[in-house]
């Protein structure tokens, strides 16, 4: 069972295995060391009473505290160290959906344990379970790395698919969300109690739309101003229509025109957009259709119309040679 070891690609996995071990032992002593500072420790001889009444909230802080700190030593194999790159990487976190603060690096660690959680079971299946089905070392190394590269891209890939799937959803709501906002302003309401009406209307169908709209409404709400957030919103969604539509609020604002003749128009553009992509869409439609029709209804016409020439001929052609014998 063991023969494996006396294997390069043994030796190796065991070198891998050496080094998880050592690493999760560093992680433990850097966890449970106790370096208390000399200056609290001084304090606590100068007043034990104090010390002793504080003394378990002392140890609670300075065990998180060493915790934190340990995660931060590893903090640079977690997170973009650049940080153009750390706020591009918390920008698709948030264009996806995923607003937490650590999302960056749970998404980093994601795809770490996913890559070294595949490489150690497929290591394992290569070396351990079946050894005696990969003879060659590219095979081996192919089915070693295959499964790391794609653990590693999955989240990536997720994420990318979350972000277009939430834009879809953004593009295909965003109309009628301008004209219930339309509504709600002709009929006496401020544009802010507009804004969070659509993000409690629009919950069920467009789930996406309506926590951008609600987030809006909620940051104007807590005292920011309306153009600052506007232009985040349109930053955050990285949609050419929601950007429209912030540069169209900032300006009627800014020069003092009508928010109710400004969203009304704004809305008619956005209903004839939703229109011109849905015949785009109709119009692509009998092109993609030309390679289903051309494999699923060719042949079986072809069949249909020369098979029986086939078969006639085939069978004229037996009998001539038998008659011919």
């Amino acid at each position: 069972m063991f023969e494996f070891f006396d294997t390069p690609f043994g030796m190796i996995a065991l070198a891998g295995i050496a080094g998880v071990v050592l690493l999760a032992i560093g992680l433990m002593v850097l966890t449970n060391s106790d370096q208390s500072d000399p200056m609290q420790k001084f304090s606590l001889q100068l007043k034990p009473e104090r010390a002793v009444e504080k003394k378990e909230g002392a140890q609670l802080r300075r065990k998180r505290g060493r915790e934190i700190k340990a995660l931060q030593n590893f903090s640079r194999f977690l997170e973009p160290e650049n940080e153009n790159e750390l706020s591009a990487a918390r920008q698709r976190m948030i264009q996806a959906g995923y607003y937490s603060k650590t999302a960056v690096r749970d998404f980093a660690a994601m795809q770490f344990i996913l890559a070294i959680g595949a490489l150690l079971v497929s290591s394992l299946f290569v070396f351990v379970i079946a050894p005696e089905a990969f003879e060659g070392p590219l095979l081996t190394g192919i089915v070693m790395v295959a499964p790391m590269m794609i653990g590693y891209i999955a989240p990536r890939r997720w994420v990318e698919n979350r972000i277009e799937a939430r834009k879809s959803e953004i593009l295909s709501g965003f109309p009628d969300a301008l004209d219930m906002m339309l509504i709600c302003v002709e009929a006496g309401q401020s544009l802010d109690q507009s804004i969070q009406r659509i993000g409690r209307e629009m919950k069920d169908a467009y789930p996406a739309l309506s926590e951008e709209f609600g987030a809006l409404g909620e940051q104007v709400k807590a005292g920011r101003e309306r153009n600052e957030v506007l232009r985040d919103m349109a930053k955050r969604c990285d949609i050419p229509d929601i950007t429209s539509f912030a540069t169209v609020m900032i300006q009627a604002a800014t020069y003092g025109t009508s928010i109710t003749d400004a969203l009304r128009i704004f809305a008619s553009e956005m209903r004839d957009k939703r229109i011109m992509r849905a015949e785009e869409k109709a119009n692509l439609l009998p092109t993609k259709m030309t390679l289903g029709t051309m494999l699923f209804t060719v042949p079986p016409l072809l069949i249909i119309l020369i098979g029986p020439s086939v078969v006639g001929i085939s069978s004229e052609l037996n009998a001539g040679i038998i008659t011919g014998r």
